[in-house]
């Protein structure tokens, strides 16, 4: 099993827990003596950790190591020999090769949910695919202000019971020490200053859509710069990908995907916002940070959910745009607005009709649009279509 995961979410946590269950031997590579071990001699390492073992930030061992544990895999396809934890993204660390596809279960862990935090369902996936869907959904229902709050706390273990001075001052840290930590000493970066500068943009214009080109003016750097140091902010999991959606119900599809912050405490903290400065009226940060924060709600319950389901968002040139699409295995499509005012309107829901109607011509397959808000009313909007609170997504 690999457990992978931006540092800080509870990886190492999670794999002591099952170290336990299994009487494993736990080494981590974050622990001087054991990594060079590792990189001196990955075959008389696993030699001495035995199995089952947990083998913590193994990306730090390099492909050797990876290729090591590969040897073991092959000798014996016993299950529960190893508990692998990563702080980049296993399947596109440049620095491995080797993904030990049909050999591992990948497991990817994001920052708490709002449910985890708040002792919640987290069920809207299955839900909004289900037989009942949502409408008839009775949870508690916060006020604009407890979002503010919650979009500014973000998912990190450490700093939920912070005072906000110091979690600032966490956020600011944790961006520095992550790009230090797992992409300066695992690539050929030559300028990390364009590489910090490239994520605070990132992770400060969160929910946009990805032009390298405007990237590259807008930090004063050529767009292989950009092209190269991009995917390595994803690689740590500090944003997103939110791949376009497409299918024949569109005209001009903008292809571009989105790239949203993976934790909008993080995001605030970049743009310097506390809640009582998204509190103001007409604030620009909200909109994106309200967006950000519910499609990272939908992102964590699509690791568990029984629904097989995959996200997209969609614009095309004619003027349609939907924030979040959930493309179930079999076809079935739910679409997602996110609005930070306290009441859906028909209006807000124009573009979850026009896809509904769109796909209604040529199938079965548009089950239900929902408008979140912040308020706390739940309406219909039109065949199939709901304004539900924003907490509906884990209440």
């Amino acid at each position: 099993m690999v457990l992978q995961g931006a540092r800080q979410v509870g990886k190492s946590t999670l794999a002591e827990v099952l170290a336990q269950d299994l009487g494993a031997t736990v080494v981590t590579l974050d622990h001087e003596p054991d990594l060079v071990a590792a990189l001196e001699d990955p075959a008389l390492f696993l030699d001495g950790v035995g199995s089952p073992a947990v083998i913590d930030e193994i990306q730090r061992g390099g492909n050797a190591l990876v290729l090591a544990v590969k040897e073991r895999l092959d000798q014996s396809r016993a299950p529960g020999q190893f508990v692998l934890t990563g702080s980049t993204n296993f399947l596109t660390t440049p620095a491995i090769s080797e993904s030990l596809a049909g050999r591992i279960d990948l497991i990817t862990l994001w920052p708490l949910s709002m449910g985890e935090i708040s002792n919640g369902s987290d069920s809207f996936v299955d839900r909004a695919f289900g037989a009942d869907g949502l409408h008839h959904h009775d949870g508690a229902t916060p006020n604009r202000s407890d979002y503010l709050e919650l979009i500014c706390r973000g998912g990190y273990p450490e700093p939920q019971g912070m005072k906000r001075p110091s979690r600032q001052r966490w956020f600011e840290r944790y961006l520095e020490t992550v790009l230090r930590r797992e992409v300066e000493t695992a690539a050929d970066l030559r300028r990390f200053d364009a590489l910090l500068n490239l994520a605070r943009l990132l992770i400060g214009t969160t929910g946009s859509e990805l032009v390298v080109s405007k990237i590259a003016d807008q930090l004063g750097i050529d767009r292989t710069t950009v092209e190269s140091y991009e995917p390595w902010i994803e690689t740590t999991f500090l944003v997103h990908r939110v791949p376009a959606w497409s299918r024949k119900v569109a005209s001009k599809i903008v292809r571009r995907p989105k790239v949203h912050v993976c934790d909008t405490g993080l995001a605030a903290a970049i743009m310097g916002k506390n809640p009582d400065a998204l509190r103001r009226s007409n604030d620009p940060a909200v909109g994106p940070l309200m967006e950000s924060f519910a499609v990272a709600e939908v992102a964590k319950q699509l690791t568990w959910s029984d629904t097989s389901a995959r996200l997209f968002h969609l614009r095309d040139r004619g003027g349609l745009e939907v924030d979040a699409i959930l493309e179930s295995a079999d076809g079935r499509v739910f679409a997602v607005e996110i609005k930070a005012s306290t009441i859906a309107r028909t209006d807000d829901a124009a573009g979850l009709a026009t896809l509904r109607d769109r796909l209604d011509r040529v199938g079965s397959d548009f089950v239900g649009g929902v408008v979140l808000h912040t308020g706390n009313r739940r309406t219909s909007l039109g065949d199939r279509l709901v304004g539900l609170p924003l907490a509906d997504l884990w209440t």
